[in-house]
């Protein structure tokens, strides 16, 4: 990021790349060498001068693609893990990047030693190993497995006041499904690529920071630190990885093991306040923002331990006795439905938030180019036109070369949208063809501007745009035409064009500062879209099948966002007469409060850094503050080793994180087939207090 404003800094004062010397003036010629020499210091470019560019098809490679099938696995499984668990996924970009380099490096190392290798490993390949990746384990998220489409199940909706509208997940019509909706964001806004990156020049932050990593991977200095990196993120990955395992063989029951170790006392625990060590939530909190894992703590902090034992004293008088922890007329529906109020009213001020700045932005844009081609006119100056860069002028250049034909984007889009509203009628009978139409008519729109948005602010609103489609759709349809699922459905269909759209937007811009050529960007997204449909399906009926609890309050996979997103649906279809006495001002209470934060957070400016996140905050509302206390364990970790070492701490700091996300996660591929073979652990480790220790010691000794 640093390095994307001092190179915005050089292209505003400089011509082309260079600065014009006057011989005649010794001082201006000292200064003259002095912003050369600068220019060339921070120009990326000029370090790879002397490389040829391979063409699109080079950068193809089968290497490239069987890297990213290996790693596209891999990530789909930490994905779903993290999915099912409680919704926070990081970015792993730079997991993806590490180890794409990482495993290309090895395969040209051997090639070369034999004398086999044909083609060296350039950053456009690298490039289009991360863009492959990105878009396949992107479907883990996007495909609704932890939210919309897993709540479309009996399993959810049993725990939700409307048991009668559900569809089963089954591996046929989910694969089939995601085949006809994940395409169509990415037609939608391929002819605007130019715009977005080169006219309007948006940042798109994670996109460049994944480019300034690619680049620095393939510099001499880089290369080296990467090799390390990759050390380090191997020993971490092992020893998590081992951590798993161990800590499997504890699990013999319900409530065993170290995930059930009342680390803060018994009371706590019951109030979901203890340490459950697990590596993979100590790595996202290394990665996550200090202010994120924070306010994920302050959220639980306010509900297990304030609202929810303050709700249940009223138990007989708010709602009826008896009803159990997990009834949505009883404290679940407190904590559901709260935590849903929050949500909302984040999401609300964010997409007006978000969607102001793009218009504004787009006004400005437009304002800029209509001076730029005003004529000059008698007394005024001539519009200046910027110069560019010698870094901008080679990107440019590259990125113009490989055109993608506007026709065919558009064709596409009309096509696959007429084989999508021909096909999901069939797959959800509640969704009918001219919803779908009215979908498709709005999407690019929308898809525009999330990539817009997300070029500004690096907040994509897929989510929020998804939510919109439950609300609108489901109440079109209503509850007597099956308008939970319909809601639900048109969600998702919503959700893959605008999240797979912004992705495609990202990674133009990381191609675009990489010099790899738009059409292997493009290819690379469809060729990982295609593997996602697969391969994150197949992931989740592992998780199905191999969990039978997997979506219930109790589980290790309670699936937090489907219960979630389906009571967002009955909420649209249905109103708010479901709610329990009182739920509804509350409700109100919190939406408004999450304005409110929001809203002081950002008039504070820089100091508004410090004020927590609402919706972070909501996630412990419904799954409790274990792994907020792993987040903030992560931080603690982090924040003690930039105290002490920050150099080391920000190089490999990153790397600690991904191989414990990395090895925690794909641990759940082996404990996923020894539960499908029917192989239980062989010890249940279980804490007890003094009083029920007793009276299991007394039963035991009167039973012997």
């Amino acid at each position: 990021m640093a390095q994307s404003r001092s190179e915005e800094r050089v292209v505003n004062n400089n011509n082309n790349g260079f600065e014009s010397i006057d011989d005649g003036d010794e001082h201006n010629s000292q200064n003259g060498k002095k912003k050369l020499m600068k220019e060339e210091e921070v120009s990326v470019e000029r370090v790879f001068q002397h490389q040829l560019v391979p063409s699109w098809r080079k950068q193809l490679t089968v290497r490239a693609f069987a890297v990213s099938l290996v790693l596209s696995i891999l990530f789909s499984f930490i994905v779903m893990k993290l999915n099912l668990t409680t919704g926070i996924i990081p970015s792993l970009n730079v997991s993806a990047g590490l180890l794409g380099f990482f495993f290309i490096k090895i395969w040209t190392k051997f090639l070369q030693g034999s004398g086999m290798l044909k083609q060296p490993f350039t950053r456009q390949e690298n490039t289009v190993i991360q863009t492959c990746v990105v878009a396949s384990s992107g479907i883990a998220f996007s495909g609704g497995f932890g939210s919309y489409l897993f709540g479309m199940s009996k399993r959810v909706a049993d725990q939700s006041s409307d048991t009668s509208d559900y569809k089963n997940p089954s591996l046929g019509w989910i694969i089939a499904f995601l085949f006809v909706v994940s395409f169509l964001g990415l037609f939608s806004v391929v002819p605007l690529r130019k715009i977005m990156v080169i006219d309007f020049k948006l940042t798109y932050p994670s996109g460049t920071a994944t480019a300034h990593l690619i680049n620095s991977f393939h510099t001499p200095q880089g290369a080296k630190l990467a090799k390390k990196q990759v050390k380090v993120l191997g020993k971490f990955f092992s020893l998590s990885f081992l951590w798993g395992f161990f800590q499997w063989f504890y699990t013999a029951s319900d409530d065993c093991g170290f995930q059930a170790f009342p680390t803060l006392g018994l009371k706590a625990f019951e109030n979901k306040f203890f340490f459950d060590f697990s590596a993979i939530y100590v790595g996202v909190g290394m990665i996550c923002p200090y202010i994120i894992n924070i306010s994920v703590l302050l959220g639980g902090i306010l509900s297990w331990g304030v609202m929810w034992p303050l709700i249940k004293n009223k138990e007989g008088d708010w709602y009826p006795k008896g009803l159990g922890e997990s009834s949505l007329h009883g404290i679940q529906g407190y904590r559901v439905f709260i935590a849903i109020a929050m949500i909302l009213g984040d999401g609300l001020y964010n997409f007006v938030k978000v969607l102001s700045h793009t218009f504004l932005g787009l006004y400005t844009q437009i304002r800029d180019k209509q001076k730029e081609n005003v004529l000059p006119v008698a007394g005024q100056d001539s519009p200046s036109t910027p110069q560019l860069s010698y870094d901008d002028e080679r990107r440019t250049q590259v990125f113009l070369k490989d055109q993608i034909p506007t026709w065919f984007a558009i064709g596409a889009y009309v096509a696959i949208a007429a084989i999508s509203t021909a096909t999901l009628p069939h797959i959800f009978h509640q969704l009918k063809w001219y919803y779908i139409i009215v979908i498709y008519l709005v999407a690019p729109t929308l898809a525009f501007c999330n990539a817009y948005g997300c070029g500004l602010t690096d907040w994509s609103l897929a989510s929020t745009y998804g939510k919109l489609a439950i609300f609108t759709i489901g109440a079109w349809a209503g509850s007597s035409h099956g308008g939970v699922i319909a809601g639900l459905a048109a969600c998702g269909v919503m959700m893959n064009i605008v999240s797979t759209a912004s992705d495609l937007m990202q990674d133009f811009k990381t191609g675009y500062l990489t010099l790899a050529s738009p059409r292997s960007m493009f290819v690379s997204q469809i060729i990982g879209t295609t593997m996602g449909c697969i391969i994150s399906p197949s992931v989740f009926w592992i998780f199905y099948k191999a969990f039978p609890d997997l979506g219930t309050h109790k589980s290790e996979y309670p699936a937090p966002y489907a219960i979630v997103y389906r009571n967002m649906a009955i909420l649209g279809v249905q109103g708010f007469k479901t709610l329990p006495q009182n739920c509804l001002l509350l409700c109100y209470i919190f939406f408004g409060s999450a304005i409110l934060i929001n809203l002081i957070k950002d008039c504070l400016g820089k100091r508004g850094r410090f004020i927590p996140l609402p919706m972070a905050m909501a996630i412990p509302f419904y799954l409790g503050s274990y792994f907020a206390i792993d987040m903030c364990v992560g931080s603690l970790i982090l924040f003690v080793w930039e105290k002490v070492n920050k150099a080391k701490a920000d190089a490999f700091g990153p790397a600690v994180a991904s191989g414990l996300i990395c090895g925690d996660g794909i641990w759940t591929l082996p404990a996923s087939i020894l539960a499908l073979a029917g192989v239980k652990p062989p010890i249940c480790m279980k804490f007890l207090s003094r009083a029920t220790n007793a009276k299991v010691d007394t039963f035991l000794t009167v039973s012997g």
